[in-house]
């Protein structure tokens, strides 16, 4: 990805204006002198040098998982704290999966520090361990639950006390009843609020002791005003109370808290579910032949590990010993085994299906091919598109918004109005609890990890933040031809040379992952004697090097000198020239995707322009055409003419989709508006693409281009659908039509419906 892309994707930096707390306190984060400093009082539960990596950047990252986020506005507080701290690089707070990503300078900043400052704002933190989070959010579940409970049983009897009051039964018998009713009514609904409230009480006072606030302040606020009037009300013997009012109030929005929280467990980052089916223990020989259990991240380099049928492969390694059939569906998207026997190499997240395996370890768990998915997905999980920094810079500025027309209604119907103080709260309290800046913060999030996990199901990777809305944009589709309309697997079929000329051109191509050089060295072993220098590959010719004060060139005919022609010829070619020797000339045939034609067809009919740009001859790709019915394309273009292609299509005003192998096509990547490459195994991260697909068909572009399409409906949508509720319910609210319960229930409703409508995604065909 280009340095430009890279930075608008990426764009961490902080909004004047758009924060969860008043100017003054706002101005205070954007100061490293002001802002909370860490304290001592809070020990991180785990140490999180362990869990610190390098970026590509060269900076130290570090994932942390943040407790009592609950708003967007939560999130701006949090990133804007970081930001100002020194050497801090990047802040980014993903509210779907509460999964904060920090990066900072190499010795500029201390993890330990960072995360004693954060939790100095109100929200602790813990190193990002997805194998934990199955236990963080079982705990944080129960804790709803039996706030849940209680304020449900108290509730309930309180508005058994309540309807006799209300009834006017109480009132029958006398005032002295009517109080007592109340004072039962209190000794219920106080110590359940008390306690059920904890949720939203202990998130309030942190956010108010860090100088700030969050949605959980006036929510809060709500309830204990609520109280108060119904404690003073009852204290001179007033007709009414509003102790069910109170209690049913956190009721509901415990519920709604409850709801919210599972629907977005369904749509939790699809990498935590990667690395949920990793295996937590293995089974290692010992070179005494014993074997014994440990667990898979202290697996090293050169270990054998045993696996037996039914298991889960926990690193990458090669096969030692066994063989059996592999179910490869997680890395690949294959839905069919593939066989394993002695040397063949299996991958972390493979399951192994009928034989016992033994498998020799060639990375830890940390850099298994199943590790660096999860870290792509990551990425692209956390970055900042646009809509997400349209709904940051919305729901930033709420939270003083909700204070301000809470007052504004208090005083307006208390000075305007003929209402009594008590009507004048009631509508204020119902302000705000009905504002709620949710489900403007989860319009995005909810959709982009949803998306994420519904793309890796159809064989596609996402590599950056703002790909899915890019993709959706686009009007035509460029296609590069080997390893990418073919399966980039050719085979030598023909050609002029000699077994000596096939020795040293199979030798020099061992130094190319280009598919033709992979071809020709798997002709022969590598042959060592070869002692070559200064090897170098120059993109869209070839591999050069010297030999015994030789130059020796692979590639290009035009490249290698004066090599004959073949204009008939609809095989794919590479040409061998060592210095006066008549250049050799090398065959080979590729195989079309199974799925080519089809995919193709697809696309044209859903309306985008095809094109077909490649580097091979005239001839081959002609053929290629042909047999796709692509009446664009173009033959024996270099990276640079891809790339000037790109560029004219883009100055005429469209927006192309790149496909391409990623080897020597970098620049065309790197120019058309978004990229998708093809990759096996081994190459997920060293491309310059986008995106990513796997397995041998085609059809995960088309697919890919429909989810991001539907992605972005969805996200408008959200943002429709948390906008129009606010709209409507504000004035509402403010006028006096909502009730306290009412306005409870709406805006724990409006982010479920939210989180639901991006749940859709996951149903799409």
């Amino acid at each position: 990805m280009s340095a430009v892309r890279q930075s608008a994707a990426n764009d961490d930096t902080p909004r004047i204006g758009a924060d969860c707390c008043d100017g003054a306190v706002f101005a205070d984060y954007l100061t490293s002198k002001s802002a909370p400093k860490p304290t001592n009082d809070y020990i991180p539960k785990s140490d999180p040098s362990a869990f610190v990596a390098t970026d590509e950047n060269g900076d130290e990252t570090l994932s942390l998982f943040v407790e009592n986020l609950h708003c967007a506005a939560c999130i701006h507080k949090i990133e804007s704290y970081l930001l100002a701290q020194t050497g801090v690089t990047k802040a980014r707070v993903n509210m779907s999966t509460k999964r904060l990503a920090v990066a900072w300078q190499i010795g500029q900043a201390e993890p330990t520090s960072l995360m004693q400052g954060i939790a100095a704002l109100g929200y602790p933190v813990t190193p990002y361990d997805p194998s934990d989070l199955a236990d963080i959010k079982e705990t944080e579940d129960k804790r709803l639950i039996s706030a849940l409970a209680v304020s449900g049983f108290a509730a309930s009897n309180v508005m058994l006390l309540s309807v006799a009051i209300w009834s006017g039964h109480a009132s029958d018998m006398g005032e002295g009843t009517r109080t007592l009713f109340h004072w039962i009514s209190a000794l219920i609904a106080l110590p359940a609020v008390a306690y059920a409230g904890q949720p939203f009480f202990q998130s309030a006072y942190k956010a108010l002791k860090s100088g700030g606030t969050n949605m959980d302040v006036p929510i809060s606020l709500a309830v204990i005003l609520a109280s108060i009037m119904s404690i003073q009300q009852t204290m001179v013997g007033a007709e009414h109370a509003y102790f069910d009012a109170s209690i049913t109030l956190l009721f509901f929005l415990l519920v709604g808290r409850y709801l919210d929280q599972r629907a977005r467990s369904k749509a939790c980052s699809a990498a935590s579910q990667l690395l949920g089916l990793q295996a937590r223990a293995a089974t290692v020989i010992e070179p005494s032949g014993q074997r014994r259990s440990i667990r898979t991240r202290d697996i090293e380099p050169g270990m054998i590990v045993y696996v037996a049928p039914g298991e889960g492969i926990p690193v990458d390694g090669d096969v030692q010993h066994g063989q059996s059939e592999i179910d490869v569906a997680l890395i690949t998207g294959e839905s069919i085994p593939r066989h394993a026997e002695t040397g063949s190499q299996v991958f972390a997240g493979t399951i192994n299906l009928t034989g016992p395996l033994e498998v020799q370890a060639t990375a830890s768990a940390d850099n298994t091919l199943l590790s660096e998915i999860v870290r792509l997905m990551e990425t692209a999980e956390q970055g900042r598109a646009k809509y997400v920094r349209i709904a940051d810079r919305i729901a930033g500025i709420y939270a003083p918004v909700v204070h301000v027309l809470a007052a504004l209604t208090f005083f307006g119907w208390l000075l305007l109005g003929d209402a009594n103080w008590q009507t004048s709260l009631m509508t204020s309290i119902a302000v705000l609890i009905i504002t709620c800046p949710c489900a403007i913060g989860l319009a995005v999030p909810a959709v982009q990890v949803v998306a994420s996990g519904r793309l890796l199901q159809a064989g596609v990777l996402l590599k950056s933040g703002d790909a899915l809305e890019r993709l959706a944009e686009i009007d035509t589709v460029v296609f590069d031809k080997t390893g990418t309309l073919t399966l980039g697997q050719p085979q030598l079929v023909g050609g002029t040379y000699t077994d000596d000329a096939l020795k040293l051109a199979s030798a020099l191509a061992s130094h190319s992952r280009h598919p033709l050089s992979r071809a020709l060295s798997s002709t022969f072993d590598p042959d060592q004697s070869y002692e070559f220098k200064n090897i170098c590959e120059v993109p869209g010719y070839g591999l050069e090097a010297e030999l015994d004060g030789k130059r020796v060139r692979l590639g290009r005919r035009e490249w290698c000198g004066n090599a004959p022609e073949d204009k008939h010829s609809t095989h794919m070619e590479l040409y061998l020239s060592c210095g006066l020797v008549k250049p050799a000339r090398f065959e080979f045939q590729d195989t079309l995707r199974p799925d080519s034609l089809e995919t193709i067809d697809k696309l044209r009919g859903a309306g985008f322009k095809i094109e077909l740009l490649s580097g091979d001859i005239s001839s081959v790709v002609q053929a290629t055409a042909k047999a796709l019915n692509i009446d664009t394309w173009q033959a024996e273009c270099l990276p640079a003419e891809k790339a000037a292609h790109l560029n004219a299509l883009a100055a005429r005003g469209s927006k192309v989709l790149m496909v391409g192998d990623g080897l020597n096509d970098a620049p065309s990547l790197v120019a058309a508006h978004i990229s998708m490459s093809p990759a096996n195994a081994v190459d997920v991260s060293q491309t310059a693409s986008d995106l990513i697909f796997q397995g041998k068909e085609l059809k995960p572009v088309f697919d890919a281009i429909h989810i991001s399409r539907k992605a972005v409906r969805l996200v408008k949508q959200n943002f429709a659908l948390a906008i129009l509720y606010n709209i409507c319910a504000v004035p509402l609210a403010m006028a006096g039509l909502v009730t306290p319960l009412i306005a409870a229930v709406a805006m724990s409703s409006s982010s479920l419906i939210v989180t639901l409508n991006a749940l859709r995604l996951r149903i799409l065909r």
